[in-house]
């Protein structure tokens, strides 16, 4: 008889009472990883401390490499050596302080069998709760149950009861009243416009071009064909080599005449020589050729959008995509022929692009383009990250910030803009910001996500305020100064109800030029996203 040679059976310890086990995912940037740990190993102490004092322990399941200097998973594969030190029923918690790559840890969720908490710090100077949120979002993606939880300091009672409740039930409930089923629309002209469109939709399909799929670990953001295709959307997918490419073909000439169109609308830029930490000419004409390149290989491909991932691979070959971003998302913009000359791209318009490659940004600008273009609008959206927020004048402001995508139109005019460069720890080739401060006004917000199998969107209402120059400064100040800054209020929605809810660290912003306006887009935007079979939720107060 033919003897195998069989593995052996895997081990697990055995999960001890009153006890937690801690990971925390980190980037894959190891120059992030390192300048984020002081912060990291901080708040694990503080969350450890508050354990304690409800009688728990807690166990790190991985020690700082002497190597790295770090704690942080850095990579799938470590996830996975990690994870098989954990016992597969024990209560787990995923610490975060730093924007974070889920795909680190996700392996190791998804089998886990006992409950599971992700928390956060809510603060500015790191973004754990922008990496919680996407980090939830994977979660809620794949099906998998976690509670979640986040505190400024990690001593309020508001934190320690959320943490009592998961010891003793393993779940924390939170306040999910500020969201509602779409209902049945009223027969307007919005519900009409909406439903038009997305028949033409379904009826002609669109397609997006994706730069690379998987930016930064946002499993969260990456859409299967057998969901998006049921839309009428349809994938394109590119190479970041084939952008790279055609960055090489385009002439210097064109790429100082998009840096001479922005120099005439009055944007400015903050430059130096040093090209290890300082904005420079040389960067500036690689972005104005990325933007030319985006455009031409979108007409090539008959793209209706197009997102680039950039944080990874580009980043060591070429500065940011953030300018060439905004420059795409923004109606005025400087004019690009197609490659024979013949033709002026997309002329008059804004080209949606969806930044970091998250398809449910793609999604999401499609449709708001087409709805507020056909509502004679000014169709400029982009992404924000979630990035932080504090009261001030007795209302909640949120600090919303991204680096890449924000139209010059949301900060009032080209003239508003001014580049800075990108931080070299996470952007080694540096790159122009469009750094400024958004206009107040009335806003739209949304996020097409993944839950339950579906694609479902979240609308809610905000209003971006302005506050006190002295203000703006301390919060940009307080996160990254660097960064264009939205002052976003959200319309009946508390701090605590949005972070329970969110399923993204993205949300989408576009502008109308009054409260009755926007509430007619919403609904037109709604109308359109429920004809397509996507599930609508109502966020907070939103007026139908």
């Amino acid at each position: 008889m033919t003897q195998y040679t069989l593995p052996k059976p895997a081990a697990r310890p055995a999960a001890e009472p009153n006890t937690a086990y801690l990971i925390a995912s980190g980037d894959l940037r190891e120059s992030a990883n390192t300048a984020g740990w002081p912060t990291q190993a901080a708040m694990e102490a503080d969350v450890t401390a508050a354990l304690g004092e409800l009688g728990w322990s807690v166990v790190r399941a991985n020690g700082v490499d002497p190597a790295t200097g770090h704690g942080f998973i850095s990579s799938q594969r470590m996830g996975l050596e990690v994870f098989k030190g954990i016992p597969v029923d024990a209560p787990l918690i995923v610490a975060e302080a730093v924007w974070q790559y889920s795909h680190h840890v996700l392996a190791g969720l998804r089998t886990h069998r006992g409950p599971i908490l992700t928390v956060a710090n809510f603060a500015g100077d790191w973004p754990g709760l922008v990496g919680l949120l996407g980090l939830n979002a994977g979660l809620t993606k794949m099906g998998k149950d976690y509670s979640t939880i986040w505190s400024v300091d990690f001593t309020d009672e508001w934190f320690t009861q959320g943490l009592r409740e998961w010891i003793e039930t393993g779940r924390i409930e939170h306040d999910a009243s500020h969201v509602r089923p779409l209902p049945e629309l009223p027969d307007t002209p919005e519900v009409e416009l909406g439903r038009a469109l997305a028949d033409e939709l379904l009826a002609d399909k669109a397609i997006i071009g994706i730069f690379d799929e998987g930016c930064m670990g946002m499993y969260n953001a990456i859409f299967d064909d057998e969901l998006l295709n049921g839309l009428g959307i349809y994938k394109e997918r590119l190479s970041q080599s084939a952008l790279y490419a055609e960055m090489l073909r385009v002439g210097d000439d064109e790429a100082d005449a998009v840096g001479d169109w922005l120099a005439e609308r009055g944007m400015s830029f903050k430059l130096g020589t040093d090209e290890a930490t300082e904005l420079t000419e040389a960067q500036l004409r690689w972005q104005y050729k990325m933007y030319i390149a985006a455009l031409r290989i979108s007409d090539d491909f008959g793209l209706d959008a197009v997102g680039i991932q950039y944080q990874q691979g580009l980043k060591d070959l070429v500065p940011a995509s953030d300018l060439a971003e905004g420059l795409l998302n923004t109606t005025e913009r400087p004019p690009v022929a197609s490659r024979d000359g013949s033709r002026v791209l997309h002329e008059g318009r804004a080209f949606p692009h969806f930044n970091e490659a998250d398809e449910g940004v793609a999604v999401d600008a499609l449709v708001t383009d087409r709805i507020w273009r056909a509502m004679g609008l000014v169709p400029d959206n982009t992404l924000h990250d979630v990035r932080w927020g504090e009261e001030f004048g007795g209302e909640f402001v949120w600090v919303y910030e991204i680096s890449g995508s924000v139209p010059g139109s949301h900060l009032g005019g080209w003239q508003h803009a001014e580049g800075w460069r990108q931080d070299p720890v996470f952007f080694p080739a540096g790159g122009s910001t469009v750094n400024g401060v958004s206009k107040p006004g009335e806003v739209v917000l949304s996020r097409v996500f993944i839950a339950d199998g579906v694609l479902q969107a979240d609308l809610f209402r905000g209003t971006v305020v302005e506050l006190p120059a002295e203000e703006t400064q301390r919060r940009k100040d307080a996160t990254n100064p660097e960064w264009p800054i939205a002052h976003v209020v959200l319309h009946e929605v508390s701090r605590d109800q949005f972070m329970a809810r969110h399923k993204a660290n993205h949300a989408q912003l576009v502008y109308a030029p009054d409260a009755d306006t926007a509430d007619k887009a919403l609904v037109a935007k709604a109308a359109m996203l429920d004809r397509l079979g996507v599930k609508v939720n109502l966020v907070g107060a939103v007026s139908l």
